[in-house]
């Protein structure tokens, strides 16, 4: 299937930033829970990741990643999921994250 480019603009992929993140053991596959800031107009939102092959919690603060910012929120158990942070899989399944490669202001926009 093709895309227009209108059609790709409608989603909005952010750069946001990793204020917290903790463990999500009440998700069915391990994940972890993350808060990332978007910056003043987006604010801080949540995010549940099926991240733990490659990243512990701790080590995730601080760091940038790109998210899908106007997809409707998703209760994923206990937890309501707000925006879709982005990864890519590697050759055993695992999830990557896709973040700038150098830092980059909150909210930016992914063109």
């Amino acid at each position: 299937m093709t895309l227009s480019f209108d059609d790709f603009q409608k989603v909005d992929i952010r750069v946001g930033r990793v204020t917290h993140a903790e463990p999500f053991p009440e998700a069915r596959k391990p994940a972890i829970k993350l808060w990332v800031d978007f910056g003043a107009e987006i604010g801080v939102k949540k995010s549940s990741a099926q991240i733990t092959a490659h990243y512990a919690p701790e080590a995730l603060i601080g760091r940038q990643v790109m998210a899908v910012v106007n997809f409707p929120p998703r209760q994923i158990g206990p937890f309501m999921s707000e925006v879709l942070v982005l990864g890519a899989s590697d050759d055993a399944g695992q999830i990557s994250l896709i973040a700038p490669d150098h830092s980059v202001p909150l909210g930016a926009r992914m063109h």
